[in-house]
């Protein structure tokens, strides 16, 4: 008989998902529970397993074939008896999979040319081809005809601009920026670094900025919230989980420090570096990804004077973190040398006051100028 796989809910208020890659194909003959196809959601790639054994029969969805929940995906002929259990989808350690044009099956390619054409990531559907009948020879790959390369806009970075757009268009933003003196906090870094190297931690300024914030948020907790738009509820929360956005090949993620109040500095610089390997091996999981309620963004390894980043949403704040230099500035009508930086924050002005970011920030610049408190906080 035939089995038809519907795509089970994965959870989470999910109610689709992007066919990622297919691990089979018609004719294969599958085991149980081995794997069988892979589909993407809003923050991971789920691994989905054959629930029978048999012999795939025909594939209804492609890849990059985005799918509701409950829709048949794929048949697979079986002789056994169909078990009556529940399908349940297991989260894959990746956040995305790799992106591959898919050629059309009316192109006209010898083996060598499309081998040629995937190594040079070109898709041979948009190549008009020179030999006999619209051929597309090896030659034809580097003609001007070529134009450009496009790359398939879908997986993860559809997924991330999606977030983004919505979040635009939802959420009124406004920036505001400060300037901030962290001598103290570049010598107080610089003073725990070995103590850090013993424990085996990398000291970043993330976690002494992370124990700042917190300490804002406790002053000012309509940063720390959500607004429920059904309910007309602004939705304060107790637990400070900070989103830390971090970039990968796939595009930016924003895993999460959860309760991050109850953690010391060091703890906190331990949880980002591990979160930070995960996330370039691909093996962040879905609750390390879900639950913030502020985030952290910073360019300041790259450059810039400042930023205006867009809201995590439905989270209403988020604060840009700019490099640290050295630059003259005015003290006791003296000019002396001192590192500084900017710190910016955009905030969902439905929720946030621009005095109150403005306070709020005062009040983080205020606790990393005046740092050593941050070891007990």
């Amino acid at each position: 008989m035939a089995y038809e796989f519907k795509l089970p809910d994965i959870g989470e208020g999910v109610h689709e998902g992007e066919i990622a890659k297919w691990h089979v194909k018609p004719g294969d003959t599958v085991k149980e529970d081995q794997p069988m196809v892979e589909v993407m959601t809003d923050k991971v790639t789920v691994e989905i397993t054959a629930p029978v054994a048999g012999t795939v029969g025909e594939i209804l969805a492609k890849e990059g074939q985005v799918v509701k929940v409950g829709s048949v995906i794929i048949r697979i002929n079986t002789t056994d008896a169909i078990p009556e259990k529940v399908l349940v989808p297991t989260a894959s350690a990746t956040t995305a999979v790799a992106e591959r044009p898919q050629p059309r099956s009316k192109v006209l390619a010898a083996p060598a040319v499309r081998k040629m054409a995937h190594e040079m990531d070109i898709d041979l559907s948009r190549i008009s081809g020179s030999g006999p009948g619209g051929r597309i020879r090896k030659p034809d790959l580097s003609l001007p005809t070529a134009g450009e390369k496009r790359v398939a806009y879908r997986g993860m970075r559809k997924r991330i601009g999606d977030h983004l757009v919505h979040a635009k268009q939802t959420a009124p933003h406004f920036t505001y920026v400060e300037e901030a003196d962290l001598t103290h906090l570049v010598q107080l870094k610089a003073d725990l670094e070995p103590v850090a190297q013993q424990k085996n931690i990398k000291l970043t300024y993330l976690p002494f900025i992370m124990k700042a914030v917190i300490d804002g948020l406790r002053q000012f907790p309509q940063l720390n919230s959500s607004l429920d738009e059904t309910a007309q509820e602004i939705v304060l929360k107790y637990d400070y989980n900070i989103g830390v956005a971090m970039a990968t090949a796939e595009g930016l993620i924003v895993p999460v420090i959860h309760q991050a109040q109850h953690k010391s500095l060091f703890e906190i610089a331990g949880e980002i570096s591990q979160l930070s390997e995960k996330a370039r091996q691909n093996k962040l999981t879905l609750p390390e990804l879900q639950g913030g309620t502020f985030t952290l963004t910073s360019i300041g390894s790259i450059g810039g004077i400042f930023s205006a980043p867009i809201i995590n949403y439905p989270e209403v704040a988020i604060m840009g973190i700019q490099k640290i230099e050295k630059r003259p500035v005015v003290r006791n009508d003296q000019i002396v040398i001192r590192e500084m930086t900017y710190f910016s924050i955009s905030c969902d002005h439905r929720v946030v006051d621009g005095s109150e970011a403005a306070l709020f920030m005062k009040a983080v610049i205020k606790a990393l100028e005046h740092p050593a408190r941050l070891l007990v906080a």
